[in-house]
């Protein structure tokens, strides 16, 4: 799926005439272009599906490994900064990290990767629970761990900016597979 430039300027030059105001005046006339620019680069993930994405980040590393201890050895990448929109109201999540952990099942995956993959999903519209399962299962693609962590953080501006207006509610959401699920030792390093 391709992002539609075109059709967003025209609907964002929509909005501004909804809105009241006039959409060929000095500080709007670009407004659209700049609008459609910037939802091709904040929207980016999606046109990639999981899989897609699993694809383009999913170099892995095999040789070697004999520091990698039968499946009990543990990564952790703590603190992505990644930001989304809420599909509810199209508000930006801000603020927001992500930590991915996983238990190397034969190869490992390069940390820049982990990031990668962490902002590459979030680029869509979607609910923060859906960041967290995505993730996870594109790790769990490329890593061939059914052992995967993903915990996110963040804030939401349909929450502080608009309703109820609780600009200090932090949201956190826990996406838990295999051995995570239930392995004390295992959840404690996600904190």
């Amino acid at each position: 799926m391709a992002i539609d430039i075109a059709a967003i300027q025209e609907h964002i030059r929509g909005i501004i005439v909804a809105l009241g105001d006039n959409p060929d005046r000095e500080g709007l006339k670009d407004t659209p272009k700049r609008v459609a620019r910037m939802y091709e680069e904040v929207f980016e993930g999606m046109n990639y599906s999981n899989h897609d994405i699993a694809q383009l980040f999913g170099k892995t590393f095999e040789e070697d490994l004999e520091f990698v201890q039968d499946n009990r050895d543990l990564i952790v990448v703590r603190d992505i900064d990644i930001f989304s929109h809420c599909e509810h109201h199209l508000a930006l999540m801000y603020d927001m990290k992500a930590s991915v952990a996983y238990v190397p099942n034969g190869k490992i995956i390069g940390l820049s990767k982990i990031a990668r993959i962490a902002e590459m999903a979030a680029k869509r519209l979607q609910l923060q629970e859906r960041i967290g399962s995505d993730i996870a299962e594109i790790i769990q693609e490329v890593t061939g761990s059914e052992d995967v962590a993903v915990v996110i953080e963040g804030y939401h501006s349909c929450m502080s900016a608009r309703g109820i207006k609780k600009n200090s509610a932090k949201t956190l959401t826990l996406t838990l597979r295999g051995r995570f699920q239930t392995d004390a030792n295992l959840q404690m390093h996600l904190k």
